[in-house]
């Protein structure tokens, strides 16, 4: 075996990063336990369209699953056979690009489900998905959710509002950070961030730690860029920053950069 530069898990395979070829091993995945959740109340929304059968077949065929901080809980390429509702943790979307590097595509919050539309493409995954901290994701096959899905119109109807939401949302998004100019792209980013996980206790600071690298990848910009920005808004006052941790001082200014752009 050549000698290999790079090693990443994924799902049930080991690969090996050389600098010819890709080599991997199999490895056995350690089985997920089975355990009882509250599904009326962790699925709320599509709990409420279902029926007592179609509840039944739900709860039975649901698990759960835990993910580290930086585990990759799907890759690209891999077959979706599966339905995810994160129930709690923050999960990035995001795809390798050009060199290596990764562009971060969606930011996934208590309670949003992902990880289905590659599944009603007939399509394998085009992007990856891993923990941005721990996290507790619930497991529908796809099959079960499929087969639901034909008997339930309420049900279909709410997951293609789903679809067409995120569609709204990256179709913005798309045209933000190429038409933006850096500043804009990162004040958009960190209101962003504000948006979806809300604020800490002291009603400022961002709760969710993202790394300068993560953070340039949600603002599509190198992170030599990122870093030179965020050191700029607080030299301004927009932001104070300690460590990962980001606190809002004017979110009136972020609006208005974010804005003009």
């Amino acid at each position: 075996m050549n000698k290999c530069n790079k090693v990443f898990h994924c799902k049930k395979k080991k690969y090996y990063i050389c600098a010819s070829k890709v080599c991997y091993i199999t490895v056995v995945v350690k089985q997920q336990k089975r355990e009882e959740i509250d599904l009326s109340a962790s699925l709320a929304e599509v709990w409420r369209v279902l029926n007592e059968r179609e509840r039944t077949v739900l709860r039975n065929n649901s698990t759960i699953q835990y993910f580290r901080r930086n585990e990759l809980i799907y890759c690209e390429g891999d077959e979706p056979k599966e339905m995810m509702c994160l129930l709690k943790g923050k999960v990035k979307i995001f795809k390798e690009g050009l060199g290596g590097r990764s562009q971060i595509i969606r930011m996934i919050r208590p309670i949003q489900y992902f990880g289905y539309r590659a599944s009603f493409a007939h399509e394998n995954y085009l992007t990856s998905a891993s923990a941005f901290e721990a996290s507790t994701v619930c497991m529908i096959p796809m099959t079960v959710v499929t087969d639901l899905l034909m008997k339930n119109v309420n049900l279909a109807m709410f997951f293609i509002r789903q679809l067409s939401l995120d569609l709204g949302i990256a179709d913005s998004r798309t045209v933000n950070l190429t038409q933006k100019h850096i500043r804009g792209r990162l004040a958009e980013s960190l209101l962003f961030l504000k948006e979806s996980y809300g604020l800490e206790e002291d009603g400022a600071t961002l709760s969710i730690y993202l790394s300068r690298e993560d953070l340039a990848s949600l603002s599509n910009m190198t992170t030599s860029n990122a870093i030179r920005t965020l050191s700029m808004f607080v030299a301004e006052r927009i932001i104070a920053i300690d460590g990962r941790k980001i606190r809002i001082i004017d979110e009136e200014k972020l609006k208005k950069i974010s804005r003009l752009g």
